[in-house]
């Protein structure tokens, strides 16, 4: 965990690929623990401390999550994600060429909760949420393209099942097409920047997670 901001309201931190952010059935130390600890052995603070989970990062994915100090935090940050008023944008590497250099890409996607999977429609259907993001052509290496991906909603693994929609399977991304996994169990996405206006003191805050230092990445970190 790399500390990218901190003030008296919000935390925000770069996650390793592997991490979860909230407890689950695996049993493993979500990072809102470890980001607990850490306030804790830092501000000498006894007792409790208390980290707000304001969105999640999906387990194999790397980069920005931005956790809640205080409760009113919580409360206005949990009000601007629902509204759009958190830009988050991301990073992906995938194998084939995407079929333009930008576009916005709407599809309605359906959750299987059972499976932990999600799959994505091009009309609507029963169950189905809208689902928009923007992609941009970034780069190419001799196997590999790189996307910048603004998301305009938060569906359940909305960029990998979009992507892989329109041919496009992330990166190591097995569940939605990749035809092998990366060595380190990770999917090459990464959560590489946030803006927001900061909720108690109305600033504007603008974080970028540095690169996973994996070979491929950092062979794009010259594009960015």
């Amino acid at each position: 965990m790399e500390v990218l901001y901190e003030d008296n309201h919000i935390i925000i931190v770069s996650k390793r690929s592997g991490e979860i952010v909230q407890g689950d059935k695996t049993g493993d130390t979500p990072l809102s623990e470890t980001v607990a600890a850490y306030l804790k052995e830092k501000y000498g603070k006894p007792g409790n401390v208390f980290v707000g989970v304001t969105h999640r990062l999906d387990r194999p994915v790397s980069g920005i999550v931005l956790l809640a100090k205080t409760s009113k935090a919580l409360e206005r940050l949990n009000e601007m994600f629902r509204t759009n008023q958190i830009h988050k944008t991301y990073l992906a590497i995938v194998k084939n060429t995407p079929p333009a250099e930008r576009a916005q890409l709407r599809h309605y996607i359906v959750r299987n909760e059972q499976l932990n999977r999600s799959r994505a429609y091009d009309k609507e259907v029963p169950g189905s949420k809208l689902a928009v993001l923007d992609y941009e052509h970034i780069a190419s290496s001799d196997r590999y393209h790189l996307l910048k991906v603004h998301l305009h909603t938060g569906r359940h693994h909305q960029i990998r099942v979009q992507l892989s929609k329109i041919g496009c399977p992330i990166k190591g991304d097995l569940k939605y097409g990749a035809e092998r996994s990366n060595p380190d169990g990770s999917i090459s996405l990464h959560a590489h920047n946030i803006q927001f206006e900061h909720p108690v003191s109305h600033i504007q805050i603008d974080v970028t997670a540095p690169l996973p230092q994996e070979n491929l990445w950092q062979s794009f970190a010259a594009s960015l």
